[in-house]
């Protein structure tokens, strides 16, 4: 079978379904990050890469480049509730690459990590033949040790967007920042029930979401917070959002978007659903996926 027959997650779960792991990991394969006890206290790892003319073209400003190599993998601690802590770089770049340009890709990660109070502590370069690959390893940690995950969702809890959906390929994909303060705020006050980040575009990632808290979901597709000019079906299938999509407990939304209003502004903050013991489990179109069903 192929794996344009299989899609993404399908390849995924058959990979992944016979890791071998031992009892220090909490959560392996399936979430946002995985979980590993390290001396007791348990630590998130995560690894993300792009690719050159899949998550950025090639006249794209390196100095982006470098910053969305970073984000990704914090947009997903985020979405467990996390703190980033340390990452490694690895790059694969063909040997006629301008200096120049690679250390401005550098600047653009060190500017990431900056922001985010991250470490950048070393990784591994090689001679590519083709496209430029970076791929990012990154650790992370929760104050309290306590980690949102996808499978936690309740039925009747409602389901919430951080920001706009769509659009992304408006320089969003590259410029976006990370909703680390805004997750930790969220966890820290309120029955946050499941969450994750929105990279592949909410037509893919709510099923995900669902499917994980054995649920099916009920949305308003009106009631998406669409970026300017585009459509339902761009704001559901588009992806690279990286905003937050999270199930709440049914009794807090109108103390929740009140706060909402008052700790972060302009940020919408969009209740789009519920979960449900009975209802839809996918969309009829699919979000992006790296192994596009033939």
């Amino acid at each position: 079978m192929k794996l344009n027959e299989l899609g993404e997650d399908g390849v995924i779960s058959r990979l992944t379904r016979s890791l071998r792991v031992d009892g220090r990991v909490k959560v392996s394969a399936g979430d946002d990050c995985a979980i590993v006890e390290t001396d007791g206290r348990p630590q998130l790892l995560k690894t993300d890469c792009i690719i050159e003319g899949i998550h950025f073209l090639s006249d794209a400003n390196p100095r982006w480049i470098g910053w969305k190599a970073i984000c990704r993998p914090i947009s997903d601690i985020a979405a467990m509730g996390g703190t980033p802590l340390d990452a490694l770089i690895t790059l694969a770049i063909r040997p006629e690459a301008e200096f120049g340009w690679l250390k401005r890709i550098y600047g653009g990660a060190n500017a990431a990590a900056r922001a985010y109070g991250l470490n950048l502590v070393g990784g591994e370069t090689a001679k590519s033949p083709g496209p430029l690959f970076i791929s990012v390893a990154m650790t992370g940690h929760a104050a309290d040790s306590t980690f949102v995950l996808r499978s936690g969702g309740k039925a009747g809890d409602w389901l919430y967007v951080t920001g706009t959906l769509g659009g992304s390929i408006r320089h969003k994909h590259l410029r976006f920042r990370p909703r680390v303060a805004e997750a930790q705020w969220l966890v820290n006050r309120f029955s946050i029930h499941a969450m994750m980040d929105l990279s592949d575009g909410l037509a893919s990632d709510l099923p995900r979401l669902a499917r994980a808290s054995k649920l099916g979901f009920d949305v308003d597709l009106s009631m998406l917070p669409l970026s300017r000019g585009v459509t339902v079906q761009n704001g559901l299938r588009d992806g690279e959002d990286y905003e937050l999509l999270f199930a709440v407990a049914p009794g807090e939304r109108i103390r929740l978007e009140a706060e909402w209003r008052a700790q972060f502004g302009r940020l919408p903050l969009t209740a789009i659903g519920r979960l449900v013991e009975k209802g839809r489990t996918r969309f009829a179109d699919k979000g992006y996926d790296h192994f596009t069903r033939g």
